[in-house]
């Protein structure tokens, strides 16, 4: 017994990892939970966001990203004139559109 060195002392049997099948499965729940809490839901609110744009029309009364709200005026390609009040019209990008509001809200407001 040396005062400097320690002895060492072998193993039977070399230790052993995770097994190549609890690796995979691992991967695959990191996976799935990516998938259900972050893909699907951006997904769906792109998809809703879409048919937003998609039903605007010509008298739709709309709230758009900076928080003004007005009612479309012309519809051009993708972009749309907004009067938010008379004789004031803004130009804006369709896709800047977060709310398309009931009939009658700007006239109660």
């Amino acid at each position: 017994m040396s005062l400097f060195i320690s002895a060492a002392h072998a193993a039977d049997a070399p230790a052993q990892g995770p097994s190549m099948m609890a690796n995979l499965l691992m991967i695959a729940v990191f996976v799935a939970i990516f998938y259900f809490l972050i893909w699907r839901p951006q997904a769906k609110r792109a998809k809703e966001h879409r048919a937003l744009i998609d039903s605007l029309g010509v008298g739709s009364e709309v709230v758009f990203a900076g928080g003004l709200m007005g009612r479309v005026t012309k519809i051009d390609g993708d972009f749309a004139v907004i009067e938010l009040n008379r004789g004031n019209e803004v130009k804006i990008q369709r896709a800047s559109v977060i709310s398309v509001l009931p009939e009658g809200t700007l006239n109660n407001l």
